[in-house]
């Protein structure tokens, strides 16, 4: 893996500072999630197993941190295309939210969240890296909700603190239906 450079706060500051000592300090630090959506189904991404942290888990569509001075909307856009091959959707920002959680391995997530949703179709091209992505599955929302509760160790961190903490403020009136 090469160095990257991702928005961190160190003493009250925001500045460039290597992921992995983010992730080792538990810095708080920028963050974008994105949600696709067909109706009330969503796409989900089991995570590669070599990543450095949450291998082989089941996360929301696209998950990542933007570059140093990269508008959360450009990387949310960015992201797709690098990991899932997905271009031409331009998912609209639904919130901000913060939490912090062990991810394991030493590693700690303290983000400060850009959610983004986009809408799409199942048809769609989904071309996943496999540097980043192992596999891909629609799930309908209350179904995922309630695998989620059954079994949370096949789930990142992030993606269950959203749907817990968080479903209202990012899904709202989508699921409401």
């Amino acid at each position: 893996m090469t160095d990257e450079l991702i928005p961190a706060w160190v003493d009250g500051t925001l500045q460039p500072v290597d992921k992995l000592e983010v992730h080792r300090k538990g810095l708080r630090h920028k963050a974008v999630s994105v949600f696709v959506m067909d109706g009330q189904n969503v796409l989900l991404q089991r995570r590669a197993n070599e990543k450095y942290h949450s291998g082989g888990l089941w996360a929301n569509t696209c998950c990542t941190h933007p570059h140093w001075n990269e508008p959360a909307a450009d990387c949310a856009v960015r992201r797709l295309r690098e990991e899932l091959g997905i271009t031409g959707l331009w998912p609209a920002h639904r919130d901000r939210i913060e939490y912090r959680a062990d991810v394991g391995n030493g590693m700690v997530e303290h983000e400060v969240v850009d959610i983004f949703m986009a809408m799409a179709q199942r048809k769609m091209k989904v071309e996943p890296n496999p540097e980043e992505v192992s596999q891909v599955e629609w799930v309908g929302f209350y179904d995922l909700t309630a695998e989620v509760k059954r079994r949370p160790e096949r789930f990142t961190q992030w993606l269950q603190i959203y749907l817990e903490e968080h479903s209202d403020r990012i899904f709202g009136t989508l699921l409401r239906h």
